[in-house]
């Protein structure tokens, strides 16, 4: 027997909700439906497992429109990009339509992803304003032009209406080139990070500029950051390999938010149009700092190079701004 043990559900791993006959003979043996590890299983089967599973956990709920922190089932199923998992939720009774995070419901924000046709409107209820399916066309093209990249490592900085030239100026940076240089772009982790932290690459793209260094956090550092947003706007992203992808906010020479997590689920209290990017660029942290500052690059080579031109920032304190 499992029940009992953290409500039947010691062991069991992420993977472990796609194993419709593992969960199934956990459930009959007393596993608790409702619970699991602070959360609900329902919910964790909609973002890890199969549509199997996710039936018949629905069939064995007491209401399968139950909340987690602040969301149904069939919205995780939605934000993890699991179309056939949420199809099982809607089988199974799951209301589309209710009202959750920025006021969207699970149905309405559908239209505006990659499975718009997933469920069918009813008569009378809202669809995307002209301006949300502006948004999410640009989205989806912004996503399919950067492709699959490895950005594991890199540091952005994503700067609204200055060009690379601008935004060379503005740093006080001088052009990099030689055979160190070269060496450094071959092999940048044979070298300490002191040595490497203040050559980064520069790109025009359409909208503005993308300021970036594959193998660091230069560009995110506050002193980069407040000098590239003079009169404008600009999203910093570094994609932690330790722990995760960190974003920046820097406007007007202020860097005004910070510790933000681009490419991740939206906050309770995220605003409808930050609902919308979080769900557009969901696991794509840099197309969502892209769009942030209103980038539309063609493709990735601003991101993995080779950029426009390699600068050397001029030696000072880049942790104040």
């Amino acid at each position: 027997m499992v029940a009992g043990r953290v409500g039947g559900w010691a062991g069991v791993s992420w993977e472990d909700w796609r194993d419709y006959d593992g969960i199934r003979r956990r459930l009959d043996q007393g596993a608790d439906p409702e619970a699991w590890s602070g959360g609900r299983p329902l919910h964790r089967a909609a973002g890890f497992g199969s549509p199997e599973v996710v039936a018949e956990l629905a069939g064995r709920v007491a209401d399968v429109n139950a909340w987690e922190n602040g969301t149904t089932a069939l919205w995780e199923a939605l934000f993890t990009g699991r179309p056939d998992n949420a199809r099982a939720l809607a089988a199974a009774g799951a209301d589309l339509w209710r009202p959750q995070i920025g006021g969207w419901s699970p149905g309405r924000l559908s239209l505006a992803g990659p499975t718009p046709d997933l469920f069918a409107v009813p008569e009378g209820e809202r669809t995307l304003t002209e301006a949300e399916r502006a948004v999410a066309k640009e989205g989806g093209r912004l996503v399919a032009a950067l492709g699959s990249i490895d950005y594991d490592g890199t540091g952005l900085a994503c700067v609204a209406g200055i060009d690379a030239e601008e935004a060379i100026r503005r740093l006080e940076a001088t052009p990099a080139e030689g055979e160190e240089l070269d060496e450094l772009i071959e092999d940048p982790y044979a070298y300490d990070m002191d040595e490497t932290l203040q050559i980064i690459g520069v790109t025009t793209v359409p909208g503005g500029c993308v300021v970036t260094q594959p193998w660091g956090y230069a560009p995110q550092m506050p002193g980069v950051l407040s000098r590239l947003s003079i009169g404008t706007v600009c999203y910093g992203l570094y994609a932690n390999p330790k722990s995760g992808n960190q974003g920046s906010i820097a406007r007007d020479g202020v860097v005004e938010a910070w510790d933000l997590h681009p490419g991740g689920a939206p906050d309770l209290d995220a605003t409808p149009g930050e609902v919308l990017a979080a769900y557009l660029f969901q696991s794509s942290a840099v197309a969502y700092s892209c769009s942030y500052a209103g980038l539309r690059p063609t493709d990735a080579r601003a991101v993995v190079g080779p950029p426009d031109l390699w600068v050397e920032l001029p030696e000072r304190d880049y942790w104040s701004s």
